[in-house]
């Protein structure tokens, strides 16, 4: 369960990095709500995932899925570049969080 858990704070931590972008530095009401409740409910979940994962781990995976998913949605809702070198790179990134969680016995 605490996988799940921790994915599912990994998914409020896009929320949040992507919701920077929509609040505008803070200065628009109703995004940075959205923005703030995510980061609690992200800190919230990842505290939670840490009571039964090891927090090296919890954090390097919750911190990759908010990398892969704000890199890609950056891609597709903010027209940043989408050059091979910078598709690689996030490749390495969901290796190295599928290969943490087949380390840790996928508790």
């Amino acid at each position: 369960m605490s996988w799940y858990i921790l994915i599912l704070a990994g998914l409020f931590e896009i929320v949040w990095a992507v919701g920077l972008e929509y609040s505008d530095g803070f200065s628009k009401p109703w995004p940075t709500l959205g923005t703030i409740v995510a980061l609690v409910a992200s800190m919230i979940l990842l505290a939670q995932a840490v009571k039964d994962l090891p927090v090296g781990t919890a954090y390097a995976v919750w911190t990759g899925i908010g990398a892969v998913g704000t890199a890609s949605l950056g891609i597709v809702l903010f027209d940043e570049p989408a050059t091979l070198t910078r598709i690689a790179c996030i490749g390495v990134i969901v290796v190295g969080i599928v290969g943490l969680h087949l380390a840790s016995g996928g508790q």
